[in-house]
């Protein structure tokens, strides 16, 4: 075989796994939108034919082979950067999966399809002993998927590095240790200094139709093609993607609180951005897509905070909110809006927590999956486990599971290890910010002009078109020039907040 051959039939197999990767996300997202109630069944069927068939398509013996013989010919420079990377790319795919039986990965998608959906009526319903039984099989199924892929090691460290490459509990120990030394005592300065911002200028009740018009503004503010991208409504709000030309957004309104969904448009649309700015040579490619959750969460958590709750930002949010709902902002200024949606002070969920609190969040999840992982609690502690550290950490009593343990989807598809790379993400943002400045992008000057075209240039440049060509930590170490460093973190939050509150 020659080369120009091989790599004719590295393009057939990346096609292939790009139509079913479509089917997977559109069924997916109906799923979780448009679907009715019975058709969980057949779509988890659905899926995991698919899912077998992925399976053959990356675990064939020819697939091997092609990619070994196209690895050597990386190995000594006969191919081009992209087309090592994606060499580079599939090749780590196949081996997650190769010693795991087809079956077994299909069972894993019909688990997750099932769960989501008991999830949804367990989360309504308060009904946490109804979703009890799949957690437990859910973490079963992970650990034993682990195994196979990484006989001997530790599973829950492999989960944490499919997130995020190169990270372990040890990196997650260490950063939640510099975390908690930073935030745990703010949080107590500003119990203790007993004053805390008026949210009266954001309360009230909002129309449902309005919001979702108001919704569009602010994706259309942040920079996204509407026609590359499907808005809906879900239970639990989330992005996806197939290619930079198809990106989904779904979110939640809930009509007393019109800043969830600022926040979480701003939230879902940063992902949503990092999407429709990967090079559009890589759609159809391995290398279409975000590479990892942590970067992935650094912009979306870039645009919900460091541009949506900035300062600079808050005129044109107070302007968005006055085009929208006339004479309800009139006598709000931006200032009085800026406080009000920093406000920091600890809170049930977990979605729409302030920055300040929202790493303790994390830490909570984080630490009880390691339990359930580590087998020193199963699904049945959960609950018990959820208010235990909520008490302790952020001081509240947790009146439901609806408003504890049940509050978040990932359990329910399988993303156990994803929730830390929220906090890391915040940690990749900071750093990217700090960066950005040192640059001579004046990130002020666009959020208070609303044009955030400087921003986005920029981040398009070092880590949108990327895609998944590089991974996550040298993304963000050539993006920033140095490699991660959480006391950016650290330090934007203790100036942030040390001026809000005057500690």
């Amino acid at each position: 075989m020659t080369i120009e051959e091989d790599l004719t039939a590295l393009d057939a197999l990346q096609a292939h796994l790009f139509a079913h990767r479509h089917a997977t996300t559109s069924i997916m997202f109906a799923g979780e939108t448009t679907d009715p109630a019975e058709a969980a069944a057949p779509r988890a069927e659905a899926l995991a034919t698919l899912e077998e068939e992925v399976h053959e398509l990356l675990c064939r013996a020819e697939t091997g082979e092609l990619l070994e013989r196209l690895g050597k010919a990386a190995e000594a420079g006969e191919l081009d950067e992209t087309r090592a990377a994606q060499v580079r790319v599939l090749g780590r795919e196949r081996a997650e999966r190769v010693d795991v039986p087809a079956g077994v990965q299909a069972d894993f998608a019909r688990l997750c399809c099932e769960a989501q959906s008991v999830w949804t009526r367990a989360k309504r319903e308060n009904d946490w002993a109804s979703f009890s039984p799949y957690l437990d099989r859910m973490v079963a199924s992970m650990r034993a998927i682990a195994e196979l892929r990484r006989p001997g090691h530790d599973a829950y460290d492999t989960l944490l590095d499919d997130f995020e490459r190169g990270t372990s509990r040890a990196f997650y120990d260490a950063f939640f240790s510099q975390v908690k030394e930073c935030v745990v005592p703010m949080v107590a300065a500003i119990r203790e200094r007993g004053w805390q911002p008026s949210r009266s200028c954001i309360e009230g009740t909002f129309d449902h139709d309005t919001q979702m018009e108001l919704a569009r503004d602010l994706l259309e503010l942040e920079g996204l093609r509407a026609s590359a991208l499907t808005l809906s409504e879900t239970e639990h709000p989330f992005t996806d993607s197939v290619c930079s030309a198809h990106a989904y957004i779904a979110t939640h309104v809930y009509e007393d609180d019109i800043i969830s969904n600022v926040y979480s448009m701003l939230h879902e649309g940063g992902h949503a951005m990092y999407e429709q700015n990967v090079d559009p040579s890589y759609d159809r490619t391995i290398l279409n897509g975000g590479v990892s959750s942590g970067v992935h969460e650094s912009q979306s958590r870039f645009f919900e905070n460091y541009v949506g709750r900035s300062e600079a930002f808050a005129p044109v949010l107070l302007t968005a909110l006055r085009r929208r709902f006339p004479g309800r902002f009139d006598n709000v200024d931006a200032h009085e809006l800026y406080l009000a949606v920093n406000r920091a002070e600890p809170g049930l969920v977990r979605t729409e927590a302030d920055e300040l609190t929202y790493p303790l969040h994390i830490l909570i999840r984080y630490e009880i999956e390691q339990m359930l992982f580590d087998g020193t609690a199963t699904a049945a502690d959960v609950p018990a486990l959820w208010n235990e550290r909520y008490a302790s950490y952020l001081g509240l009593e947790v009146p439901s599971d609806t408003l504890g343990c049940l509050q978040d989807v990932h359990w329910s598809c399988g993303d156990l290890g994803y929730f830390p790379t929220y906090a890391l993400g915040g940690a990749y943002g900071a750093q990217l910010l700090d960066a950005m400045r040192a640059s001579g992008v004046d990130f002020d000057g666009a959020c208070a002009s609303g044009d955030l075209a400087p921003v986005r240039d920029w981040l398009r440049e070092r880590v949108w078109r990327h895609g998944r060509a590089i991974d996550p930590m040298p993304l963000i170490e050539g993006a920033c020039g140095e490699r991660l460093d959480a006391s950016h973190y650290t330090r934007y939050l203790t100036e942030k907040f040390s001026a809000i509150y005057d500690l």
